[in-house]
């Protein structure tokens, strides 16, 4: 049988993720200074892209974001992403859905007394292209699937209460979908939302 990219990056990213928060409580009773802690955030994501031979165009969406922070700052995330537009160029009446699923390291950098915490990240997983028009040797298809790669990072500013707003994110974004020529398009994704933390 064969397992999609998908399933293997879903089940990869839960098995880091437990496996850090599990190892973290037990450093926590230790009385080590790892500080062990799970987040999600909810962030609405314009990310900006371009068609080949083309200007560039917005699109919209949001993500989802599962943050596991094990020990000094260090941390997995996995981001679970969908973004859409009506149309790709003003001309072609062409849309594209695109979702992607990564997962990979963040660092999480937060000053002793501050009220905000600093983060870089790079990950990795599948993007999956929709309802859109991805050509191949043997015509055109109106979905496709290939590597998605995510760097960058944001600002968190910390509420009480576990709560903390996602001020600004920004991360490039590399996708490997046909389109004719490199097969590769290079994006900007930005973002800001709510984090909600369980200690």
């Amino acid at each position: 049988m064969r397992i999609s990219i998908r399933v293997k990056v879903l089940l990869a990213g839960a098995c880091m993720m437990a496996g850090p928060s599990v190892w973290g409580q037990q450093a926590q009773s230790s009385a080590s200074p790892t500080k062990g802690s799970l987040e999600i955030a909810l962030v609405y994501n314009p990310l900006m892209s371009n068609v080949v031979g083309g200007s560039g165009f917005w699109m919209q969406g949001g993500s989802i974001q599962v943050h596991g922070q094990f020990w000094r700052g260090l941390g997995v995330v996995a981001d679970v992403s969908g973004l859409h537009t009506a149309n790709t160029s003003a001309s072609s009446g062409v849309g594209l859905d695109l979702v992607t699923a990564t997962f990979g390291p963040r660092y999480t950098w937060s000053p002793a007394r501050g009220r905000y915490s600093v983060f870089g990240q790079v990950l990795a997983g599948e993007a999956n292209g929709l309802h859109s028009v991805f050509p191949a040797a043997s015509g055109a298809s109106d979905s496709a699937d290939g590597l998605a790669l995510y760097a960058g990072g944001g600002v968190n500013l910390h509420f009480k209460h576990r709560f903390a707003l996602r001020a600004i994110e920004a991360d490039w974004l590399r996708t490997q979908l046909p389109n004719s020529t490199t097969n590769v398009q290079n994006n900007l994704r930005l973002g800001a939302g709510l984090i909600y933390t369980f200690k």
